[in-house]
């Protein structure tokens, strides 16, 4: 059989096996970076902690309504129906928790047909941040980056989940949202280019706020998936953006702490916390409920990437707040000052929960994570709202070991290439500048197999005998910046799996 029709048979018979099937049925279990789980529980008590929350919050916050095919994330917020912040969460949770819910797909798929019916007037791929009673848009109707960020994510779970054969072509309509929130120049979408920022969403286009950001839409593991579904590589000096913030806050702001502020401004000279009353109240300058999110997704970069600067900056947080709290969830607080004083008197779960995510990267405070982990498990999804309750149920799903990214080489179509399989070798880090370790098992240590390289294209730019040994090393320095697939094989073609890496 010819060698060149032998791909395109398995890439169709993988198209005809992902429109059936889930690729990622929970529970995943996935493989992350150095980290630390609830030690009180076991693995199964995880997973069924997380089934038995979703079936409540599912319950509650997931509603058919506005049309017949149409599905929305109730916010329980006055005549607020839903926010495009809210849509972005339900359509991440939704794919991670299909296979245990038969229903996925269906309920997924209602959520996109309502996020289309309610588009920005200014970027027409991005959503109105909005909704109010009778279903119409209200307060713009504009978009917020975070919101589109998930929204655009929750696309490529998506099709990583199911694959876009069906009615929803899921890559196709990632793709247009991805474009529309990088925009064509620094006035458009969601992100300013001329500094690599996140903007407050596609209204801002001039003016002051295009020097402000705010810290709680760095969602670097989404943007890594971006430049993968778009070959845009402006996505990777985005992340730098973002961990370059992160350090200047916590050097120059909150050294004692690590606390970030809601919003940043004057990213054009001097990044500073915004001043009171900046977009939303008196402390926008502060840890409040915006950057309340920010040990959450620090900690996923980490888990799924391996990226030390994530690790660093959520290690430091979580170092403040069990000395603070002297390792007592009753002095953990719903605000901060970045000096660490409280600015409330009060607890939320929907602060409590995104710090337990970032404890599970600090492996020398076991008892720690346990301690925030039983305080999260005590919240009722009935009595809680729509906040704490999808922040407790992502942060459930990611320290229960069940959250991941669409593979890379899936969203670009070398799905053959990929096997979940990694007993074999592991590649660390999965970050780097140049050299990269290969660490292979005894199966395999000193037999004659084969390196191969893919780009992001799904390209194979390298493919020659490997000098294998347990700690081998290959040197990225020759290739320009961007995500590669690297693996093994043995003499005969068998493959012996597949990681991806970023260069940067």
């Amino acid at each position: 059989m010819s060698k060149k029709i032998l791909p395109l048979i398995i890439a169709g018979l993988l198209v005809s096996f992902y429109a059936l099937s889930q690729n990622f049925p929970f529970p995943q279990h996935n493989d992350y970076f150095s980290h630390i789980k609830p030690s009180q529980y076991t693995q199964e008590q995880l997973d069924d902690q997380v089934r038995s929350f979703y079936d409540g919050w599912k319950n509650k916050h997931l509603i058919n309504g506005c049309e017949d095919d149409h599905y929305y994330i109730y916010v329980d917020d006055g005549n607020t129906v839903t926010v495009s912040e809210a849509m972005g969460y339900g359509m991440m949770i939704i794919p991670l928790m299909a296979g245990y819910d038969a229903n996925a797909r269906i309920y997924f798929d209602g959520l996109y047909r309502y996020y289309k019916t309610h588009s920005s007037y200014i970027m027409p791929h991005l959503m109105a941040w909005k909704q109010i009673t009778g279903c119409v848009n209200s307060g713009g109707p504009d978009s917020a980056s975070d919101g589109d960020i998930d929204i655009a994510f929750g696309l490529l779970l998506a099709h990583a989940q199911w694959g876009s054969e069906g009615e929803i072509n899921y890559l196709h309509q990632a793709r247009l949202i991805i474009y529309d929130i990088m925009g064509n120049d620094p006035s458009e979408g969601d992100i300013n280019q001329s500094f690599n920022t996140v903007k407050l969403g596609d209204w801002v286009t001039s003016g002051s706020y295009m020097n402000g950001t705010r810290t709680s839409d760095f969602i670097m593991d989404h943007f890594r998936t971006f430049e993968c579904a778009s070959h845009d590589t402006t996505w990777n000096f985005v992340v730098d953006k973002c961990y370059d913030l992160i350090s200047d806050m916590q050097t120059n702001y909150s050294p004692e702490t690590g606390l970030l502020p809601d919003f940043i401004d004057d990213i054009d000279t001097e990044p500073r916390p915004a001043d009171p009353n900046y977009l939303e109240g008196e402390l926008d300058g502060n840890y409040s409920y915006n950057a309340c999110r920010d040990p959450w997704r620090l900690a996923s970069d980490y888990l799924i990437n391996g990226d030390e600067r994530a690790k660093e900056a959520a290690i430091k947080i979580n170092e403040w707040l069990l000395e603070s709290s002297g390792g007592s969830t009753n002095h953990v607080y719903a605000g901060y000052y970045l000096d660490g004083t409280k600015a409330v008197g009060w607890s939320d779960i929907s602060f409590t929960a995104p710090f337990a995510v970032g404890a599970m990267l600090d492996t020398n405070n076991q008892e720690w994570l346990n301690t925030l982990y039983s305080k999260v498990l005590t919240s009722n999804v009935n009595s809680g709202g729509y906040y704490d309750n999808t922040l407790k149920l992502l942060s459930m799903i990611t320290i229960s070991g069940n959250y991941w990214v669409p593979p890379c080489e899936l969203i670009n179509g070398t799905a053959d290439l990929y096997q979940k399989d990694k007993n074999y070798f592991r590649i660390y880090p999965t970050v780097t500048k140049d050299k990269l370790t290969i660490k292979v098992n005894s199966e395999i240590v000193n037999k004659r197999i084969n390196l191969r390289i893919y780009n992001s294209s799904g390209n194979l730019i390298l493919n020659k005998p490997f000098q294998n040994s347990t700690g081998s090393i290959i040197n990225l320095s020759e290739y320009p910046d961007g995500i590669y697939l690297i693996g093994l094989s043995t003499e005969n073609g068998e493959s012996l799996g597949f990681q991806r890496v970023i260069k940067q």
